[in-house]
C-alpha cells in the first residue's frame, strides 16, 4: 500500500475527453453524445443505487458501532471506590477506544462484487469470472468532521496498470479497458478475492494518485441482509411492477408494499418488464425508481431510531459484516471500534456523495471517459480538502480583530448550502455533489413525493 501521494494525479489519469462540451436543458446536464450516453450509464446507475445502500450501511455500521459501545457502557453500574482505598498506588483509568488513524485522512476503497459464489449466483445467476459491480472511494477527513463518497463508473474506459497475480507473475498493462475488468484481471482466473481487490486498488492509485489506506469488498447479498435487519423497506407503487420472467421473478402489486431483502435487490436490479418505466427502459424513470428506494430506506433507518435499539442495531451490523471482506485493520474489532468512535460526531449533512464526471467515449458510445474535471476531485482527496459548499465557515474579522467573548459570530449560523435544492442527483457531467439526505428547502410540506416513496 502506498505511503504517500504524489503532488497531482499521474499523467495517464488525464482524460482524453478534455475538449468535450455539455449542454444544459431544464437544469439537467445532457451529453452532446445523445441517447448513447444514457445506455452507457444504465448499468452503473443500478450499481450506484445498490452501492449507495451498501455504503450507507457501512457508514451506519461505523457510527453505530460507536453508539453500541456507548450503549453497553451506559448499562454498567459504575462503582468508583478509589477514594476509599488506602495504601495502594492509583492507576490511570482506561481511555475510550482510540482511533488507530487519529489525525490521518482515510481513503477506503469499497468494492461491490458481482462474483457468482453460491449466495450471489442464487440472486443473479451463474457467470464465470469476478468483476467489481460498483466501486467507491470513501474519504474520511483527518479531523473526522466530514466524509465524501466518490463513485467510479464501472463502464469507464481507462488504462489499467500491470498487476501482481496469484501465481506471482505480473499481468500486462491494458489500454482503453473497462475499469471493472481490473477486479477480474487481478483474480488471475482462479477467483482470488484478495488479488482481485489488490489489482483494483493498484488501478485506482495509478489512475487518480489517491493513496488507498483501506479496502472493503461487499457482496450484493449485503443489501438483502441490511433490508431484512430493519424489517423491510416500505414503498408505495402507483402501478403494478412485473419483471420479464426471462430475467427475474419480481412481481409487486400497486399500492403500499414492504419490500423484503430479496424483493429489494430485485427492485434495484430489474431491467425489463412492466411498471414504473420498465417497459421503455427510460433512464429518467429508472433513476427515479432507484432514488425512491434509497429515500425510503433512509426514512426507515431514521424513523426506527435503530441506534437506540441494540438488538436491531446488532442485526444490521451483523448483516453488513457478514457480507464483506476487509483489510486487517478494518477487520480488527479494536481498531474498528476506535475508528467508529471517532466518527460519532460527523453530521449527516457532511456525508457527501460525488460521481466522477464523464462523457461518451470516443471509441465506444456504450462506454464513458472521465472529463478533466475529475482531476479536481482526486486532488482534493489527496489534499484532504472539503468538497464545494462544505468549506469551514470562517469569520472575516479573524484577520483583523477577534470577536469579544460572548459576541455573536455572523458566520456560525446554519449553512444553507448543505441541502440539495433540486433532485439530489449527482450531475454526471460536472461531478456536482449530493449532500446526503437533506430536505429540499424550496419544496416545503406541499411537495409531491416521487413515485415509490410513501407520503
Amino acid at each position: 500500500m502506498p505511503k504517500s501521494a504524489p503532488a497531482s494525479p499521474p499523467a495517464r489519469a488525464r482524460s482524453r475527453a478534455t475538449q468535450e462540451t455539455r449542454s444544459r436543458e431544464g437544469g439537467t446536464d445532457k451529453p452532446t453524445g445523445g441517447p448513447h450516453h444514457a445506455r452507457a450509464l444504465r448499468s452503473h446507475r443500478v450499481a450506484r443505487a445498490i452501492g449507495l445502500v451498501l455504503t450507507g450501511a457501512l457508514v451506519f455500521v461505523a457510527v453505530g458501532a460507536g453508539a453500541v459501545y456507548l450503549d453497553l457502557k451506559s448499562k454498567i453500574t459504575v462503582s468508583d471506590v478509589s477514594e476509599y482505598v488506602v495504601g495502594m498506588p492509583t492507576e490511570e483509568p482506561p481511555k475510550d477506544p482510540s482511533d488507530p488513524f487519529a489525525g490521518k485522512a482515510l481513503n477506503i476503497l469499497v468494492m461491490g462484487t458481482d462474483y457468482r459464489d453460491a449466495e450471489n449466483a442464487a440472486l443473479a445467476g451463474e457467470e464465470e469470472g469476478m468483476r467489481s459491480d460498483t466501486t467507491f472511494i470513501v474519504h474520511v477527513s483527518g479531523d473526522r468532521t466530514r466524509m465524501e463518497v466518490v463513485s467510479i463508473p464501472r463502464d469507464s474506459l481507462v488504462d489499467l496498470p500491470a498487476c501482481k497475480l496469484p501465481d506471482g507473475s505480473m499481468s500486462s498493462p491494458r489500454r482503453n479497458t473497462m475499469f471493472n475488468e481490473a477486479f477480474q484481471i487481478g483474480s488471475g482466473g482462479v477467483d482470488d478475492m484478495d488479488a482481485a481487490a489488490g489489482c483494483t486498488i493498484s488501478s485506482v492509485y495509478s489512475l487518480t494518485g489517491v493513496p488507498i489506506t483501506n479496502h472493503v469488498v461487499v457482496k450484493m447479498t449485503g443489501v438483502i441482509g441490511v433490508v431484512d435487519a430493519i424489517d423491510g423497506v416500505t414503498m408505495c407503487f402507483p402501478e403494478p411492477i412485473k419483471e420479464d420472467p426471462r430475467y427475474g421473478t419480481l412481481d409487486l402489486p400497486a399500492g403500499e408494499h414492504t419490500l423484503d431483502g430479496h424483493e429489494a435487490i430485485g427492485f434495484l436490479r430489474a431491467r425489463h418488464g412492466t411498471g414504473m418505466g420498465l417497459e421503455m427502459g427510460s433512464d429518467l424513470t429508472r433513476i427515479a425508481r432507484q432514488q425512491a428506494f434509497i429515500d425510503s430506506a433512509v426514512r426507515e433507518l431514521l424513523s426506527q431510531n435503530i441506534i437506540t435499539n441494540s438488538p436491531q442495531l446488532y442485526g444490521v451490523i451483523e448483516a453488513v459484516l457478514g457480507s464483506i471482506s476487509a483489510d486487517p485493520t478494518i477487520a480488527d474489532p479494536t481498531a474498528l471500534a476506535g475508528l467508529a468512535f471517532s466518527l460519532r460526531a460527523i453530521k449527516p449533512s457532511e456525508v457527501v456523495f460525488t460521481q466522477v464526471p464523464v462523457v461518451d467515449a470516443a471509441s465506444d458510445r456504450n462506454r464513458v471517459e472521465w472529463t478533466a474535471e475529475a482531476d479536481a476531485i482526486w486532488q482534493r482527496l489527496i489534499d484532504d480538502a472539503p468538497p464545494p459548499g462544505h468549506e469551514p465557515v470562517t469569520d472575516p474579522r479573524d484577520d483583523a480583530t477577534a470577536p469579544a467573548d460572548g459576541a455573536t459570530d455572523p458566520g456560525a449560523g446554519t449553512d444553507p448550502g448543505t441541502t440539495d435544492p433540486g433532485t439530489g442527483a449527482v450531475d454526471p457531467g460536472t461531478g456536482a455533489t449530493d449532500p446526503g439526505a437533506g430536505t429540499d428547502p424550496g419544496a416545503g410540506a406541499t411537495e409531491e413525493p416521487r413515485d415509490g416513496v410513501c407520503a
